[in-house]
């Protein structure tokens, strides 16, 4: 079963910049609402792709520096990687549909 991990401001390029495997961040934090909803399909979207796409959960608050670095301005903001390389972004809580459609996209 894949699960999202938790990534930090420390530990972000280790696991997210020089990861083999495409990785989706979650940029998040605690006291936003439509951040909890896109959660369950975050985690969802884990399990369907384990193994293809490694999914990460950043909090904002706690992780400034990340959330900066990558111009994230609102949240939820879902960042897909690829070789060290942000090459999609999807911004707010939006259906899992268009969710796997950008996941399928960048593993392709």
């Amino acid at each position: 079963m894949g699960h999202p991990t938790n990534v930090t401001d420390s530990d972000f390029e280790d696991q997210v910049v020089n990861a083999d495997t495409p990785v989706l961040v979650d940029f998040w934090a605690d006291w936003c609402a439509p951040c909890k909803m896109i959660a369950p399909i975050v985690e969802e979207l884990a399990d369907e792709f384990d193994g293809k796409m490694k999914f990460t959960k950043l909090d904002v608050d706690s992780n400034p520096k990340s959330a900066m670095a990558y111009g994230i301005r609102g949240i939820p903001t879902l960042l897909i990687f690829k070789g060290g390389q942000p090459v999609d972004q999807i911004v707010g809580a939006v259906p899992k549909k268009a969710l796997k459609s950008k996941i399928e996209a960048a593993i392709a």
